[in-house]
């Protein structure tokens, strides 16, 4: 009977351990993604910063040089580079820097509450994708509350004032990256493989030359040496500052997809989007109020607190057993190395 009990402790600690990990992985890419929307928001709204492509370019080399010499100093871990790197991380090259210069664009276009609405198309094409791709299976609780929140976004972006239809067309094309991104990253973080730090670093590395390039043909970079508030340190400190987040947003959605789904992941983004939404609202300076569009943004909200219950209170996909739910021997080697 004793050793029975020692098992089953044994076994309640795993579990424990287990769902803190995730939590607390969950809550860092919240804190990250929450901070790096106001941050950029204001390098390229208050600031009027005229390139997020070379801001992008910022948030890639501060990724590469933070990976580079922490695994210099044997902080972290990852493969060197070989010619099966390119093989093994196709397509996220691409989808990340169309994540990435999608997602800055569509920031400095939008109202913030509009923007945070609009993101809320990325759970639905996530899920889509993760059934798709990844054969992943899900309750019908889980598919209503993801059509409450994208009823909610249809309502309140039908009634958008300051409707910018270039701005709605970057937010569509992030929703798409970002869903993409997410599962081809649960998919390819395989620690046989790159790791999460090698899906970083080497996702970086192929991308910061391309959208340096791009910048210069589009004239970002010319636009960017010659802005007027180069010489203001609170810009500079506003700048680093996003540079700096670029780097920890990236390997919060890695650590979080790693430790519990992409849909997951997707999910804590719209809940963080309570808060901003309705910051952006008292604070912002740039919503404008329409009785419609506040219904439909307190629907869409609704429908991921919804979400987030019903994930709180069972699994995810009863219906087929998951990875993460079985973290291997080489996931506990990652968290110990984190």
């Amino acid at each position: 009977m004793p050793p029975a009990s020692k098992a089953e402790e044994g076994q309640h600690s795993s579990v424990v351990h287990s769902q803190l990990v995730k939590l607390l992985s969950a809550l860092f890419y919240g804190t990250c993604s929450f901070f790096i929307v106001l941050v950029n928001k204001t390098v390229l709204t208050t600031y009027s910063f005229p390139s997020p492509l070379v801001l992008g370019v910022g948030q890639m080399a501060t990724t590469i040089v933070i990976l580079y010499v922490s695994k210099l100093n044997k902080v972290i871990q990852f493969p060197d580079f070989n010619k099966n790197v390119p093989v093994k991380l196709f397509p996220l090259p691409l989808l990340y820097v169309g994540n990435h210069i999608s997602g800055l664009s569509s920031t400095s276009k939008l109202s913030l509450p509009m923007f945070t609405v609009l993101r809320k198309f990325t759970i639905p094409l996530t899920l889509f994708l993760e059934v798709i791709i990844l054969r992943k299976q899900y309750s019908l609780n889980i598919i209503v509350s993801v059509f409450a929140i994208i009823l909610g976004a249809f309502i309140a972006a039908g009634s958008d004032l300051s409707f910018n239809l270039e701005g709605y067309v970057f937010v569509f094309l992030n929703d798409i990256f970002t869903a993409a991104n997410g599962v081809y990253t649960k998919q390819k973080m395989d620690p046989k493989e790159l790791g999460k730090y090698g899906v970083l670093f080497y996702n970086a590395c192929f991308m910061i030359i391309p959208t340096f390039i791009i910048g210069i043909f589009t004239g970002d970079l010319q636009q960017a040496t010659e802005f007027s508030q180069w010489r203001n340190i609170l810009f500079i400190i506003q700048f680093l500052l996003s540079c700096l987040l670029g780097f920890l947003l990236m390997y919060s959605t890695v650590l979080c997809s790693y430790y519990n789904s992409a849909l997951t992941t997707t999910v804590v983004g719209a809940v963080k989007n309570i808060s901003i939404a309705y910051i952006g609202m008292l604070f912002g300076g740039d919503y404008i109020f329409s009785m419609l569009n506040f219904i439909g943004l307190n629907i869409c909200m609704g429908g991921g607190v919804m979400y987030t219950f019903l994930t709180l209170q069972g699994p995810e996909h009863p219906k087929q057993q998951v990875d993460e739910e079985n973290i291997s021997s080489e996931a506990k080697l990652g968290s110990a190395i984190d």
